[in-house]
């Protein structure tokens, strides 16, 4: 008689799940949500309708330069990144918060044990996925804006570097504002907590730290406001046509110190968040 044995073969994570097999997972949480679809579609269609009727209206003026063009090029491919930013808020926030209001954490952390693999993976395919959508919709809208704008007498230079910096660096503001509302909604764990939290980062505290700053006149506040990740994003995808003025006691940020800025406050919630799924029940 032969008897065969069956081996289980188990991996670094502590389960029977590989890190691909939790990617694969994620992609198909991620995808089969009717939520992640409409909020891609409502930002894309943002990123594209928003920088045509930018192009549209645009109006040529007698002291324009060949910079002030390129300039104004940029500027319609990427203005609606300040609407954008909070569909794709509440996007990573619902992809966290969703397996909690539902209770599927529970069977995905008894899948995964070691817990943290399951977060990476999620921000992994979530992050790859956002950047994808906004880099393709951006772009897009550039390239329509472009065609828009050499009908109407401006000479777009497509081979300019800092302007496809710019876009780039959109693409990646959109892509870790919605990490960073994803980690909050780790750390809260409730899809309205999750959501307040994340746009009062964006949009309440900016407001509150300006109307301070415009009332004391303090540079202290006006160099927090740099750093919040508004501004910073700001920065990213902003073409900069000149130096930056020189503000006694007033810290400006350029576009590679704005990216290391979004990368802090990544890190910053992510580790939080880290730390509580590893000690809190689900």
């Amino acid at each position: 008689m032969t008897t065969t044995t069956t081996t289980t073969r188990y991996t670094a994570h502590g389960s029977g799940l590989s890190f691909r097999g939790l990617l694969v997972s994620e992609w198909i949480k991620l995808t089969s949500l009717r939520s992640t679809v409409w909020c891609y579609v409502i930002m894309s269609t943002l990123n594209i309708g928003l920088g045509v009727l930018l192009a549209i209206s645009f109006q040529q003026r007698p002291d324009a330069t060949a910079l002030l063009d390129q300039g104004y090029w940029v500027q319609s491919a990427t203005i609606a990144i300040a609407f954008s930013q909070l569909v794709v808020s509440v996007l990573g926030a619902l992809v966290i918060t969703g397996e909690y209001g539902t209770g599927m954490i529970r069977s995905t952390l008894t899948a995964v044990p070691k817990r943290l693999s399951a977060l990476f993976s999620k921000a992994m395919v979530f992050g790859v996925v956002t950047f994808a959508v906004s880099l393709a919709s951006i772009i897009t809208a550039a390239f329509l804006a472009q065609l828009i704008l050499n009908s109407r007498g401006l000479n777009i230079d497509l081979a300019d570097g800092r302007a496809w910096s710019a876009l780039t660096g959109g693409a990646v503001f959109l892509t870790l504002a919605g990490l960073i509302a994803l980690f909050l909604g780790t750390i809260v764990r409730n899809s309205a907590g999750g959501i307040s939290a994340a746009l009062g980062l964006i949009i309440v505290a900016p407001i509150v730290v300006q109307i301070f700053a415009a009332v004391t006149r303090a540079s202290w506040a006006q160099n927090v406001l740099e750093f919040l990740p508004s501004s910073a994003g700001t920065r990213m995808y902003g073409y900069v046509a000149t130096p930056a003025p020189n503000i006694p006691d007033v810290v400006v940020v350029d576009p590679a110190q704005g990216l290391l800025v979004m990368i802090a406050w990544v890190l910053f919630f992510g580790i939080i968040a880290s730390l509580l799924l590893k000690r809190r029940d689900a």
